[in-house]
């Protein structure tokens, strides 16, 4: 089965929304900086959008109150003004956080509400966040534009028994760990089990020296019914190399690039 007709949906198992493309997927990630803004700001988010981007990467984390907040680290950098863990503070201290280029912590709910047409990638950071997260979710009715993942497996599996509807997801790193250790048939059969409730996996092309991210892993996921999103990929000879080997999907900080050789390719997606 070629990724192209797994992707189309042509076999057994129907794909998830989120992951239906007609082109490759090609995500932001945490927005696009351009050189100028903040990662994980809406004024990055702005930049992938302007570019054409339908999909981009996030992280949440959440307040002491309970307010889904876009942010990757725990901290702020002490050029914020902000100290404190983020979950240890209230939102209306948060908020005032100076994330630099007059940019501020957006809210979860804010960025959703702000793009209700793009496919939003979310990496719960935290075990407090998840349940700001769903009601997020919830509350905007966005699920079938959102993927949930975590590098907690019971991060994510707790995200998917609360909401009420099905949502796109990724393994987590437990799980990724047990397809990279796999060498017995036995192994690699648990791996399978591990990653049975996901659409697709999202890994690094490669750890180290070691590949990750093989031509013969991407059949096994395809031949699963799964995807397969590398991260973080930011140079465009990697990039083409995945996509010659079917990788369906690429996570980058250079939004810029990754737009070049997809449309190169006549891979860009089409309006």
């Amino acid at each position: 089965m070629s990724p192209d007709t797994w992707r189309a949906g042509e076999d057994s198992t129907p794909i998830v929304e989120f992951l239906r493309s007609d082109g490759r997927i090609a995500m932001a990630h945490r927005g696009f900086t351009a050189f100028k803004f903040p990662k994980n700001s809406m004024g990055a988010f702005a930049e992938a959008i302007r570019l054409g981007y339908r999909y981009i990467e996030t992280d949440v984390r959440a307040t002491r109150d309970g307010v889904a907040v876009v942010q990757h680290d725990r901290r702020f950098r002490p050029a914020a003004g902000i100290r404190g863990p983020i979950n240890d503070l209230y939102w209306r201290d948060v908020r005032k956080a100076d994330l630099g280029a007059g940019e501020s912590i957006p809210t979860l709910e804010e960025l959703l509400a702000a793009y209700p047409d793009t496919r939003v990638n979310i990496d719960i950071k935290e075990a407090s966040a998840v349940e700001p997260t769903v009601a997020v979710i919830e509350r905007l009715n966005a699920h079938r534009r959102i993927l949930v993942t975590s590098f907690s497996e019971r991060r994510r599996r707790r995200a998917l028994r609360l909401l009420s509807k099905r949502v796109a997801t990724a393994a987590g790193t437990s799980a990724f760990l047990a397809v990279m250790a796999a060498t017995t048939p036995r192994t690699r059969a648990y791996a399978w089990r591990l990653v049975s409730d996901s659409d697709c996996l999202q890994l690094p092309p490669r750890l180290g020296a070691a590949p990750v991210i093989t031509g013969g892993l991407v059949r096994a996921a395809h031949a699963a019914g799964l995807q397969v999103h590398a991260w973080t990929v930011d140079d465009p000879k990697v990039m083409g190399a995945l996509f010659d080997i079917g990788v369906d999907g690429i996570i980058t900080d250079r939004a810029d690039l990754l737009r070049q050789v997809l449309v190169s390719r006549g891979q860009w997606w089409q309006d």
